[in-house]
């Protein structure tokens, strides 16, 4: 039978993208590895490739189409022996829904962080009952997954499946023939449910899947995610939104009031920055705690430094995120995050770095930022700061920090207070540094002063602990040769 290409979830909080180009068109032959489109998520575009072999039966989703369901068929693939006559059998196999309106307007006031267990489901085509699983558990695997399974005298319950939504196909039937499979329980943790889980730095110890033999399953990662983000257990429903404010909306308001304006489409990262930091205000207790830090020798060492070689280029930012990681280290209960079964404290400083770009602001992560020099942090921002403006990031480097920044210096911000990055307990806001009066001995003085205010999670940093760590950050930011060590 045709095989449904589906729409892939490209990050564990993806819901829906952007089909934005197919690299391929109706006729072709593809082979598992193959390039077919590029998909807009909210935060990047990214390649997607083939699984399975055959010939590209139908388009069903063109290019540049928005709001693509996550798990809605974009296109049919026809195996040997197949002809289009098969293809809108396939297609309407897969209880999905059509690519949403462009509008604005047709995006709902609060959508599931998450997909719906109806929307992970795959195609009816990939899915059969599991040989070996008590209770009538199904199995996602390719047809031809499914018949050279079938020739080989192999349990399909038996293997992990590296296809979409660990979905079994060709090459894992394959390996298995080569290993001499021919049944057994399966893994404690399928393969793509371990990627996901590194990727987004999601520790599994004493976490149960729903698979075979409780086996760890990409659902279940993606629960205990969605758990980690919104502060609660994952439900079967998704909560109702609050009601809207009475009144008009602003477009309405500039409607009655004959106002000028233009309007332009929220994009997907739009769309995603306003709900995130929606239920960050609402849902987080967030309190502030600022310091003042003298910089004056951090500009001299800077200078000193740059000006040895012409290697790298060291800016103020790059001893913020060292002085951070290394505060981090000092007072490790600041780097935290709250989930309804426990604290979570982790054991590398992976700083997150608020990056501007046309769309929104995303925040790379600088891993184990403890572990790296300043000149190593520098090259790695740069990069990450590019690539992030190009929309060119991976799902890994951009999910699963500790602990943000964010710094308005370079726009002459002198201070202000920056909203939670969820699920993570604390961002540093960093403020410009500029000349100001101190008193030192007794006596006025002239110093370059940087503003720096802790937004904090209460429920899982306390006010002391908060003080300790900036206490800890502005004995390196002032004496910044101490980071050097």
């Amino acid at each position: 039978m045709p095989i449904n290409i589906l729409m892939p979830a490209l990050s564990p909080t993806m819901t829906e993208g952007t089909l934005a180009k197919w690299m391929v068109k109706e006729g072709d032959e593809v082979a598992s590895g193959d390039i077919l489109a590029e998909i807009e998520t909210d935060k990047a575009t990214m390649e997607v490739e083939a699984v399975d072999e055959g010939r590209v039966g139908k388009i069903v989703v063109p290019d540049g189409s928005e709001g693509v369901a996550v798990n809605a068929v974009i296109a049919v693939l026809l195996e040997e022996g197949e002809d289009a006559s098969d293809i809108d059998a396939a297609a309407s196999s897969a209880p999905v829904t059509p690519p949403k309106p462009t509008e604005a307007s047709a995006e709902p006031a609060a959508a599931p962080a998450e997909p719906t267990p109806a929307e992970t489901t795959p195609a009816k085509s990939d899915t059969a009952p599991a040989a070996g699983a008590g209770g009538g558990e199904r199995i996602f695997a390719s047809p031809l997954a499914r018949r050279l399974a079938g020739q080989a005298g192999i349990e399909l319950a038996a293997l992990s499946g590296s296809g979409p939504h660990g979905r079994i196909v060709k090459r894992d039937v394959e390996a298995a023939t080569a290993a001499g499979v021919t049944g057994g329980a399966a893994g404690a943790i399928s393969p793509l449910a371990e990627s996901m889980a590194r990727q987004a730095g999601l520790s599994l110890d004493g976490l149960r899947g729903s698979g075979p033999g409780g086996r760890i399953e990409k659902q279940d990662v993606e629960a205990a995610l969605a758990s980690a983000a919104s502060g609660a257990k994952p439900a079967a429903k998704a909560a109702k939104p609050a009601a809207a404010p009475s009144g008009p909306g602003a477009r309405e308001m500039a409607d009655l009031l004959g106002m000028e304006y233009r309007i332009e489409a929220l994009s997907m990262m739009r769309k995603t920055i306003a709900r995130r930091l929606t239920e960050s205000k609402q849902s987080v207790p967030h309190f502030y705690l600022t310091v003042e830090c003298e910089i004056d020798k951090l500009l001299a060492l800077r200078k000193d430094l740059n000006g040895r070689s012409d290697a790298y280029k060291i800016s103020v930012n790059d001893f913020v995120i060292r002085a951070v990681a290394l505060s981090l280290k000092k007072v490790p209960a600041a780097n935290a995050s709250f989930d309804p079964e426990g604290l979570l404290y982790y054991e590398h400083a992976d700083v997150s770095v608020a990056v501007a770009t046309p769309e929104g602001l995303i925040t790379p992560i600088v891993k184990a930022a403890e572990n790296k020099g300043l000149a190593a942090i520098s090259r790695e921002m740069k990069d990450l700061a590019l690539r992030a403006r190009d929309g060119k990031l991976q799902p890994k480097e951009y999910q699963g920090g500790t602990f943000s920044i964010s710094n308005l210096g370079m726009f002459g911000v002198k201070e202000f207070s920056a909203v939670i990055n969820p699920p993570q307990g604390c961002i540093l806001a960093v403020g410009a540094g500029e000349q100001r009066a101190v008193v030192k001995d007794g006596a006025l003085a002239v110093a370059t002063v940087m503003s720096c205010t802790l937004s904090v999670d209460h429920r899982v940093v306390d006010g002391a602990v908060g003080a300790e760590f900036l206490a800890a950050f502005k004995a390196l930011i002032e004496e910044p040769l101490t980071m050097l060590l």
